[in-house]
């Protein structure tokens, strides 16, 4: 960083520096003659999907789709007076990451220590760990990493009074207090205190401590219910009003003047900015942890999203897209695809088939199927007897659940129509 300059958000240097990766054998669906180029130089041929020579299985990124969820989920957050730090597990993409942050994102929330050394390694400034951190080799790479870099800023989860011991035990006396949130559960939730008294008994460990500073409250609603219906909204406006209350009742505990609250999933993220935009009784700074919206999806999230059930005046728009050859008909109404578990989705249902592209690639819309299965590396597509999918065709089908899509991919093209226009890596 220049003297006298503005901290920056990401390293935009060693993001243009993914360009510069050679493309081969390890990345899934990439042409074999392009092995040896650089990612750069793939995107700069403006290949064709179609006779640039990708091979299957191959998941895609609609340019047009993602750009258009990147704009409006900033702005709607604009507009309701909430920061986004987008949770990064979604994607591990720091592309993406840059683009998210671009675009007013106010950090990127991670999910464990393996996934913070990554955005470091992009010199991601401002960090939200959405849980905890109790392991002693992290912590100790986490108090290094903090005096190393003033500018580096850091917050995790703690929902228990051992879990601040075991962090104090394991930090000693850090050049820099470890910043960290008290965080409100549930019953038959994830992590979290679980009632609003053993909260207050973590915050009064915590604010002790001479390694940790307690920096504000976080949350997760998305874990207590699974669907839009009204009493799973009752549920979880009931939980925010129990997040709302602690960040209250801790006003004589925080370590800053400006305490964080932070919630927010990809399918509640509407009460959720509703609660966080106050008013308080109080100054807090409201952290909204949506990531799932950069790409949204053809199944879960269509189904879930604030966004695509009346929330906003603009629905996301799924940006995924895997394409499967047919490689067997070996009875009337069935087709077997070359791509499976290790390439698609299918904890949150299985891929949607939407579209066949035959020998001479002309493409149509493919009706009257459905994905009935997939094995490692099949999917099983149940068709209409009459159907005129032949083996060689390919299937194009939309994911459910982009956070189970990403990890299964090295490098993903992007595309606008048939045209590969950029490539993005990933990092798990």
């Amino acid at each position: 960083m220049q003297q006298g300059s503005e901290p920056v958000d990401i390293d935009r240097d060693a993001v243009a520096a993914i360009r510069s990766e050679r493309v081969d054998w390890r990345f899934k669906g990439m042409p074999s003659d392009a092995f040896g180029s650089t990612v750069g130089e793939l995107a700069e041929r403006r290949a064709d999907l179609v006779t640039g020579g990708f091979v299957g299985p191959l998941v895609v990124l609609d340019q047009e789709a993602l750009e258009h969820n990147l704009d409006v989920m900033a702005a709607w957050c604009a507009e309701r007076g909430v920061l986004l730090a987008p949770h990064g597990k979604t994607t591990m993409a720091p592309q993406l990451f840059a683009a998210q942050l671009e675009r007013g994102a106010w950090g990127i929330t991670a999910a464990n220590t393996s996934q913070v050394r990554v955005y470091r390694a992009f010199r991601v400034r401002r960090v939200l760990l959405a849980n905890e951190l109790v392991d002693p080799a992290g912590l100790r790479w986490l108090a290094d990493e903090l005096a190393a870099d003033p500018d580096f800023e850091f917050a995790c989860g703690v929902d228990s009074v051992e879990g601040v011991e075991r962090m104090t035990e394991a930090l000693g006396t850090p050049a820099r207090p470890v910043d960290v949130l008290v965080e409100l559960g549930a019953p038959g939730g994830r992590t979290g205190a679980r009632d609003l008294a053993a909260a207050r008994a973590v915050a009064e460990a915590a604010a002790a401590s001479p390694a940790l500073r307690l920096v504000g409250v976080a949350g997760y609603e998305g874990s207590l219910v699974h669907d839009a219906s009204p009493g799973s909204l009752a549920t979880v406006d009931g939980y925010l009003a129990g997040l709302r209350e602690l960040v209250h009742d801790l006003r004589g505990s925080y370590e800053v003047d400006e305490p964080i609250v932070t919630a927010g999933g990809s399918a509640y993220f509407d009460q959720v900015a509703a609660v966080l935009a106050g008013p308080w009784e109080l100054p807090v700074r409201p952290v909204l942890r949506s990531g799932a919206y950069v790409t949204h999806d053809h199944g879960f999230y269509q189904g879930v999203s604030p966004l695509n059930r009346g929330a906003g005046p603009v629905p996301l728009k799924p940006a995924l897209l895997a394409w499967a050859q047919v490689v067997s008909r070996p009875e009337p109404g069935l087709a077997l695809l070359v791509m499976g578990k290790r390439d698609a989705s299918f904890d949150e249902g299985l891929p949607v088939p939407l579209l066949v592209r035959g020998a001479n690639g002309e493409q149509r819309a493919l009706d009257g199927a459905e994905v009935t299965s997939l094995a490692d590396q099949h999917t099983f597509l149940r068709l209409p007897e009459d159907s005129t999918v032949r083996v060689g065709d390919w299937i194009g089908l939309g994911l459910s659940h982009p956070c189970t899509v990403f990890d299964k991919w090295q490098l993903i093209p992007v595309v606008r129509g048939t045209t590969v226009v950029d490539l993005v890596r990933t990092y798990f």
